[in-house]
């Protein structure tokens, strides 16, 4: 049940009234006496957790019992609102286990998963199938118009009934126990997923031992490669791991076909290999027990069930966007395709092109083009001034300061902690993790360990929000120099904190992003445009050495190839975007094989064989453990968003407009799900966007 999913692991968390007076040696029983109040990461111990997870469990049923067991006819204020501010124990251990659980796991977080996921999953149940609970949120539902409701309570009011429905309140008796079983198998086969893939990410290993296997790799590249063997004790040696800052300048620059193929085939094969981390009958399962689940609860399909809350509203009109799109990239995707082939012919290979190919050719012929690739931009790309360059923009739009901070807890060394000011007044905490491990899973992301909210009395709580990348690390004696696209995702998942930072709502739930999956990247998406702008190049992109900035023959090439490559980068996408809908657009439940159904998938809207999809099913993390079935394609739906967005700055003149950016910040970033987001976007843009900006934004139009 989505909204008391959020409500248990997702909301704010509340510091007055609920922990005890008397000092515990578990921190989760205590205030937290940090700066802002946030968590004490350097006490906190994995014996912590379950003590925590079980008085929270205690502690909201006492308040959910409380709500039900009120004589008084069911209002807002005695109904909803406490509903809505339930669970403060159970929010704050959920959000700091979420977060380290996938910033910096270890062996003993990974048991407490597996332990604590059937157990949440009963919990929510108990919640969201209690009858007494639902007969008088119904009563509120079925008489607002008596509550004098402001326009935020009515949205609380709407999306609290509505998911409780369908959350199953609604069903009979023996239903209800079905779903029960179906829900804690899920969560179960969702954490097996999530482990398998980390544990294949982390198993696989090229180590190279002679000099002339590095061939065509830049010393930066090797400089990376031997710093990461000798931390694993190989000295002499020079290991590349599956992770994308160590894969990805492999497959780009490596004259070593053969390697290359090792090195990709172990990445696209990742969860496909018949052993003990295998996920396909993990994807099977999943896959079934969700159609089983949303034909229980009465709808046709999975996809029709999660879509139903999602501006797309249906699978219908997802397939046929995600279609447009498709259609307009898949030409000029086999044109990239036959230039590569043609390079390769000119230099006598005597090969078909292949996937493990794609990057290396797609390097010689941008060099060849535009005389550019990374190893040229990099030194302009260091990582505090890349962060520095986010936070200009930011202060530019929004007017707000970042100070770094020593003095709040870290969970680990390679985070970097700010606090968010604004005329003076503290805005919330930004904590930044940027490198990889293997502590860490893979990907980047945004989170919170406290929402902005306000509390029972009206009083701000403001947000401590977390950025996780995997970027490219220091080497040595050199700082971590980022490629463009590292330097794109770092203001991708800045564009998310500041939809945390800048939210300003009241209840749990319904701030930050709390918003439908295809609306979500909208505040992420637009920051990406002003990575490039040559204005803000200018501003960050400076020579780690010499401090020289980005010369402007450079900054041209950039602009220039922005839209280099593009068939590959949309193709990969899609493909892996309707494999996600084709898997939730079952109707019936089958025993699916899954190299067969995702051949199938991919057969039938043409995808070339020099491509892989961007996540092949068995790690394809979004859709089977992070939230995103039936909406990977929200990135390219919210790209049309974004799109048109960015141009209310650009038909300015200023990209930095004040106006446009309050007008923004007042109907997107702030309200957070406190409104209908179709409304909320023309309130800001006065129209509907259209699919035509996301393909002229691509160069496919």
């Amino acid at each position: 049940m989505k909204r008391i999913s959020l409500l248990l692991l997702g909301t704010a968390i509340l510091f007055t009234g609920c922990m005890k007076e008397t000092k515990s040696d578990n921190p989760f029983f205590n205030e937290w006496d940090t700066p802002y109040e946030v968590p004490p990461f350097d006490k906190i111990r994995a014996a912590h957790y379950m003590p925590a997870y079980l008085n929270g469990f205690a502690e909201h049923k006492e308040e959910i019992k409380e709500i039900i067991n009120n004589p008084e006819e069911p209002t807002f204020d005695n109904t909803i609102k406490p509903f809505i501010y339930s669970g403060q124990l159970l929010t704050r251990v959920s959000r700091v286990f979420g977060g380290l659980n996938s910033a910096h796991t270890n062996d003993t977080l990974q048991s407490i998963q597996k332990e604590i996921a059937p157990l949440l999953s009963k919990h929510n149940d108990d919640i969201s199938l209690n009858d007494s609970l639902f007969d008088r949120i119904r009563i509120v539902y079925e008489n607002k118009e008596k509550f004098n409701l402001t326009s935020e309570e009515s949205k609380v009011l709407e999306e609290t009934y509505s998911d409780f429905v369908r959350g199953g309140a609604a069903l009979p008796p023996e239903d209800k126990e079905v779903l029960r079983k179906i829900n804690e198998e899920l969560s179960l086969l969702s954490v097996q997923f999530s482990q398998n893939l980390l544990a294949e990410t982390n198993g696989f290993k090229l180590i190279i031992d002679k000099e002339e296997d590095l061939t065509g790799l830049p010393e930066g590249v090797k400089a990376q490669a031997a710093s990461l063997a000798k931390t694993m004790g190989l000295d002499n040696k020079w290991v590349f791991t599956l992770q994308v800052p160590s894969m990805t300048p492999f497959l780009q620059y490596s004259d070593r076909r053969d390697l290359r193929e090792k090195l990709f085939t172990a990445y696209f094969m990742k969860g496909d290999n018949d052993n003990e981390n295998d996920n396909k009958e993990i994807i099977a399962d999943i896959a079934r027990l969700r159609l089983e689940k949303a034909i229980l609860l009465g709808y046709n399909n999975y996809a029709s069930y999660i879509l139903e809350k999602n501006m797309a509203k249906s699978p219908d009109r997802v397939i046929d966007f995600l279609t447009q799109v498709w259609n307009a990239a898949i030409p000029v995707t086999k044109a990239e395709a036959t230039a590569q082939q043609q390079m390769i012919n000119r230099e006598n290979g005597k090969f078909r092109l292949e996937p493990w190919d794609w990057w290396y050719y797609t390097e010689k012929i941008r060099k060849e083009k535009y005389d550019l690739d990374d190893e040229l931009t990099r030194p302009y790309f260091k990582i505090d001034n890349v962060i520095s360059g986010m936070f200009y923009v930011a202060n530019r739009l929004y007017n707000l300061d970042f100070s770094e901070r020593t003095d709040i807890p870290e969970y680990h060394p390679d985070v970097v902690t700010f606090e968010v000011s604004r005329d003076g007044e503290h805005v919330g905490v930004l904590m930044i993790d940027n490198y990889p491990r293997e502590s860490k899973r893979g990907g980047a992301w945004c989170g919170v360990y406290r929402s902005q909210i306000r509390d029972t009395e009206g009083r701000m709580i403001t947000p401590v929000v977390t950025m996780v990348t995997n970027s490219t690390p220091p080497t040595g004696d050199k700082p971590a120099l980022l490629t463009p696209t590292e330097a794109e995702t770092l203001f991708h998942e800045f564009g998310h904190a500041l939809h945390q930072l800048l939210s300003n709502s009241t209840f749990p739930g319904f701030t930050g992003t709390a918003v439908p999956r295809d609306f979500v990247e909208l505040p992420s998406q637009i920051m990406e445009h002003w990575v490039f702008e040559p204005e803000v190049l200018k501003v960050y992109a400076k020579h780690y050495e010499t401090e020289e900035i980005i010369p402007s023959e450079i900054v041209d090439k950039l602009v220039k190839s922005g839209q280099f490559n593009t068939g590959f980068a949309t193709t990969e996408f899609l493909a892996a975007a309707l494999l996600d809908m084709e898997y939730h657009m079952l109707t019936e439940p089958v025993n699916l094989n899954i190299r067969e159904f995702e051949k199938k998938t991919l057969d039938k809207y043409g995808l070339i064989p020099e491509i892989k999809p961007r996540y092949r099913s068995t790690y394809f993390n979004h859709i089977w453990a992070s939230g995103y079935a039936s909406g990977y394609y929200s990135y390219y739906w919210s790209e049309m968003l974004d799109a048109d967005a960015f141009q209310a700055f650009k038909e300015t003149g200023d990209i930095f407009n004040r106006e446009i950016a309050s007008k923004f910040e007042k109907e997107i970033l702030s309200r957070g799900g406190t409104g209908d987001p179709l409304e909320m976007y023309i309130a800001f843009r006065g129209k509907e966007p259209g699919v035509d900006a996301l393909l002229i934004n691509r160069g496919l139009k």
